[in-house]
Order: structure tokens, then sequence, then C-alpha cells
């Protein structure tokens, strides 16, 4: 039904945001979502609204004409890599995510943020890497 609608619901409210005058309710928003009046509130943070937006769409966009492109516009691939000092062995695994979880403390802009997120990390001590065939390394 309409009234169930996730997509039709945001649709509005991002119609209301641009167009109305006075403040925009999300209650239809929030129903949308399958949510009641005590999951409205209930703390959610930005990373599990937009899972949930995503899976919802996703699933109401399948069999139509533009079923998967919420994972070709949202989705992307990192590749985590880690090579040992001592052994040689090296590892490269393929992730797909539809976030990132981005430290902004101390960092002047997002450039900076996505620095900080790729820079080289050393696993030692308690954070050591699992080799295949070596152990812990």
């Amino acid at each position: 039904s309409s009234a169930d609608s996730v997509a039709l619901a945001l649709q509005r409210v991002f119609y209301n945001l641009q167009h109305s005058k006075k403040s925009v309710g999300t209650k239809a928003l929030t129903k949308s979502f399958g949510w009641d009046a005590l999951d409205a509130f209930t703390q959610h943070d930005v990373q599990e609204l937009d899972r949930v937006l995503c899976d919802n769409l996703e699933e109401k966009m399948k069999g139509t004409i533009v079923d998967g492109e919420v994972p070709r516009l949202f989705r992307g691939k990192l590749q985590n890599f880690v090579k040992c000092i001592n052994v040689d062995f090296s590892s490269v695994r393929e992730e797909e995510f539809y976030d990132l979880s981005l430290n902004v403390k101390g960092c002047k802009n997002i450039e900076e943020s996505l620095m900080k997120y790729v820079e080289v990390e050393k696993l030692d001590g308690e954070n050591k890497y699992m080799a295949d065939g070596h152990g812990l390394q």
C-alpha cells in the first residue's frame, strides 16, 4: 500500500521540504520503515537508517527496470591488503560497502579523514594477523 511505501514516503518528505513553508513531519516515513511509536523514540544511527532505506528500496525495485540501481549507485568496493614483515605472506581481500566509518576528530576536511582511513597500519601486539601456514604475525 502507499502507506507502507518507503520510496513514496521519502519522496513526500523531500517534496514538502522543498515546497512547504512549515516544518515537515516524518511520521509517514517512520511508519513506512515498519517502526512503531516506540521505535520512533529509539535512537537509530544514520548507518542503520541508510541500511533500512537501501534494503527496502532494493526489495521494491526487484523485477522492475530499475532493479540493481541502488547497489550500482551506492555500493563501493575496497581492498584490504596485508603483507607480513617476518614471513613471505601477503593477502588481498575485497569487500563491498555502502558506508564508511571515518574518523573526523582532528581532521581538517573529508580528504584528510579519507587519507587516515587508507593509511598503513602495523598489526602487532593483540592486533596480530593470522597468516595461513605461518600463525600469528
